[in-house]
């Protein structure tokens, strides 16, 4: 239909879309230069690796100048305004594990306690309101975000069964880290194994300052109402002093690096979701082919299978080296089946473990999202391993030294 009407694939060049990105906000200071290395090795990745459709190459398109435009304005917005600059953010709560192991209902269920904020999909995705636009109820940016995820279930038929999305629910952090251009959210989307193992091997140090720099400015512009004294009283003895909330953070590519992260959020509190490796790899085998499938025609499911056993391995090994050097009281562990039979038993593990208090509101809020959004809300998730060319044995013996030492939690 594309070619019909005479729409050719845009190119992709990293120069070109920089100088796009400018002209489009009327801004130039992107920031910190560190970017510009991950979007160069992206660009390449997309256009010698990722076998886009038409589709997709105007998708990919869109979605750089978006994350270009939105660090542009981030930047701009640090420089007018002081106060985000003042912003703490104390004791934050991330949820980390591989993908498909229970990271997003935890993370869901606790954003529902009054105490916690997490970034919502729409804040994240405009977290700046043009100077222009009015200050109207509801805010315009949450309709137009829902418009842009329903095109992507266009795009991916079925993903929201696979994995929901909506503009009012929590977004993980691998989209705050995407205007930065080292984020896993490129390897969710396309096939870019280069850019991959290129960032794997990268110094995240900077990717987590910007992390902070992007909580930073929701924090001081989406301000949320005082708590009531009901659940301020079960705030922890360390909250931060600038905000009367605590952020709940997750995804599941902060595994590959617990170091930085701790660098950067030295009082950070870290649950880890654990999920036999077979099961997990597959589920997201499922998920990775599905979401590709809406930018390629060329997803190979044996070479999905191939290439996220290999890249879960090495961020399991990572993991393992670097969750060494963290307090265990900075850290627990919980397991898939736990939270899949009984979630708020879960969460109260997690508050009780960190110190902090499960108010009877947040009880009650927590129970009614779970009523709300069962886990089948869109049907049942279906998929085999041999899809992937992944058997047990093979899976298990390349997480072996994982397996003994989570073997309670599998």
């Amino acid at each position: 239909m594309l070619a019909a009407c005479g729409v050719s694939a845009p190119a992709l060049d990293a120069t070109r879309l920089r100088e796009r990105a400018v002209r489009r906000t009327g801004l130039s200071d992107f920031g910190d230069a560190s970017f510009e290395a991950g979007l160069q090795q992206l660009v390449q990745s997309l256009n010698a690796e990722a076998q886009l459709s038409q589709v997709g190459r105007i998708a990919a398109r869109f979605n750089l100048l978006d994350n270009l435009g939105t660090r542009l304005r981030l930047v701009d917005a640090r420089k007018q305004r002081p106060e985000i600059s003042q912003q703490r953010i104390a004791r934050p709560l991330f949820i980390v594990g591989l993908p498909r192991t229970g990271t997003t209902i935890l993370y869901e269920l606790i954003a529902q306690d009054p105490a916690f904020r997490a970034p919502a999909s729409w804040q994240v995705a405009q977290p700046c309101l043009p100077t222009a636009a009015p200050a109207t109820s509801p805010d315009p940016r949450i309709a137009s975000t829902q418009r842009m995820l329903q095109l992507l279930e266009s795009l991916a038929p079925g993903f929201n069964a696979i994995h929901a999305i909506g503009a009012q629910l929590p977004q993980e952090c691998v989209y705050l880290m995407a205007s930065h251009f080292h984020s896993e959210q490129f390897s969710y989307m396309y096939n870019v194994p280069g850019y991959r193992a290129w960032l794997l091997q990268q110094d995240m140090t900077t990717t987590y300052e910007w992390h902070y720099r992007f909580l930073q400015h929701l924090q001081a512009s989406f301000p949320e109402p005082a708590l009531p004294a009901s659940a301020a009283s079960g705030q922890s003895q360390h909250a931060a002093p600038h905000s009367s909330r605590q952020w709940v953070l997750k995804t599941p590519a902060h595994l590959a690096c617990l170091t930085a992260l701790i660098q950067q959020y030295p009082d950070a509190l870290l649950v880890w979701t654990h999920r036999k490796p077979l099961d997990a790899v597959a589920s997201f085998c499922s998920l990775a082919t599905r979401l590709r499938g809406g930018f390629s025609d060329a997803v190979d499911r044996p070479a999905v299978g191939g290439g996220e056993l290999s890249h879960s391995a090495q961020v399991i090994t990572r993991a393992l080296e670097q969750r060494s050097h963290i307090p265990d009281t900075q850290v627990l562990d919980v397991g898939f089946d736990a939270i899949c039979s009984d979630p708020i038993k879960v969460v109260q593990q997690v508050y009780h473990h960190f110190g902090l208090v499960l108010t009877p509101q947040a009880m009650i809020n927590m129970q009614e999202y779970l009523q709300q959004r069962p886990r089948y809300l869109y049907g049942p998730h279906r998929y085999q391993a041999a899809q992937y060319a992944l058997d047990a044995s093979r899976v298990n013996a390349v997480f072996a030294q994982y397996g003994d030492r989570y073997a309670a939690w599998l």
